[in-house]
């Protein structure tokens, strides 16, 4: 649909006809295809590069928090502190009612 613009700023809408159909449809099937093809050479790249990254990411954050621990745990050579204020508090289990065993009867 292409749109012509006169002199005085009016718009002229013309009549879409089979061969812009044909030729839009043709279009987007090429865009698809070469889309298709490009993905299928790229995305395996970015897809490795992206797993590495957060391998990465992943090891410095393993390697940042065995540190603190480190640090945590280890302030002098006589004396060792555990850090316990992370540590999970037990759970307190709420008593519902008494376990009956049961037999089956044939």
């Amino acid at each position: 649909m292409d749109l012509l613009i006169l002199e005085k700023n009016y718009m002229i809408m013309q009549e879409a006809s089979f061969t812009n159909l044909f030729k839009t449809i043709m279009w987007i099937i090429a865009f698809y295809y070469i889309f298709k093809f490009l993905a299928k050479i790229f995305l395996p790249v970015l897809v490795k590069k992206a797993v590495e990254k957060a391998g990465e990411n992943f090891q410095r954050q393993q390697q940042y928090s065995q540190g603190t621990t480190w640090q945590k745990t280890r302030t002098n050579n006589d004396e060792i502190i555990i850090d316990t204020a992370n540590a999970k508090k037990p759970r307190e289990t709420k008593k519902v009612g008494d376990y009956v065993d049961y037999e089956e009867i044939d």
